[in-house]
């Protein structure tokens, strides 16, 4: 089974979403370093996890472990809630005292809500369906109240997310390569996260990772589905959008704070990659407010 590298865009920093995909939405097989449940909110969802087509019943919940590969098959008049976020969203240095790590309580946890107690999964859709809400809302202090939810959800996966049934060593076996991939794969989106408003090269970043540039290439391709460049250079574009939206400064300095080389380059580039200008951009935000 080929397997790709999701990156879910997030519409910022804040490194949660959720969304409604109708049974007709299509997932090819991937893996994402980022958690995701799903709420199958009516009809029947069939998912492929690993090599096992799961069925979700109307009601059901999944989990989705860091690194789990997994994909949906066509659902006809089903609707499923997908939530995604990123773990670094909570301060769990601060947190966590003698528990287990939050990458392991997913990884540990029984997956499916059908082997949950009743009491829990009825917890859990109640924080979900608040939160989805809650995304559909214009609120004042609208991003607190979301991560006191997902303060929520963590806090009853620790008192109640029941140990996930042992899974056949083979399966194991794979979901340990992805998960392998994932982790050097994580080390060059750290890198570039810290050094993108830096003059970067692909040499450079494969020298970090302790690979060749050779294998390096290839390795990012096969797991991407882009070059380095074409990476780093939308990454950078999604840097100057969000300082275009939150930001009133001059274009020089919003092309330096994204990391581009001078205010001409960054004009051409975002044109090109956007649509239009960078002005044109932020002209039309405002319009939309």
């Amino acid at each position: 089974m080929s397997m790709y590298l999701e990156i879910p865009e997030f519409e910022s920093e804040f490194r949660f979403r959720t969304f409604l995909n109708d049974g007709l939405t299509i997932v090819y097989p991937h893996v994402h370093k980022e958690i995701e449940i799903i709420y199958a909110k009516r009809g029947t969802v069939n998912i492929g996890v690993d090599d096992t087509i799961v069925e979700l019943r109307e009601g059901d919940l999944y989990l989705f472990a860091s690194g789990q590969p997994h994909y949906f098959l066509a659902s006809p008049e089903s609707e499923r809630y997908v939530y995604q976020f990123d773990l670094k969203l909570f301060e769990e240095a601060l947190l966590r005292e003698s528990e287990t790590s939050l990458l392991r309580l997913f990884e540990e946890g029984e997956p499916h809500s059908r082997e949950w107690p009743d009491s829990f999964t009825e917890t859990i859709t109640g924080l979900l369906t608040e939160l989805y809400q809650l995304e559909e809302e214009n609120v004042r202090g609208k991003r607190y109240l979301m991560m006191g939810l997902l303060y929520q959800i963590i806090g009853e996966c620790y008192q109640s997310l029941p140990k996930r049934q042992k899974v056949h060593g083979t399966l194991k076996r794979s979901a340990a390569q992805y998960k392998e991939t994932l982790q050097r794969l994580n080390q060059v989106f750290e890198y570039i996260e810290s050094h993108y408003q830096d003059v970067l090269t692909m040499e450079e970043t494969a020298r970090y990772v302790g690979f060749s540039p050779h294998y390096f290439t290839r390795f990012f391709k096969t797991n991407t589905g882009k070059t380095f460049m074409q990476f780093l250079t939308e990454y950078r574009i999604n840097q100057a959008k969000f300082i275009l939206a939150n930001q009133k400064i001059p274009m020089a300095e919003v092309a330096e704070k994204a990391g581009f080389a001078s205010v001409k380059t960054f004009h051409h580039v975002f044109k090109e990659t956007v649509g239009q200008s960078p002005l044109q951009y932020q002209k039309q935000l405002n319009l939309n407010e």
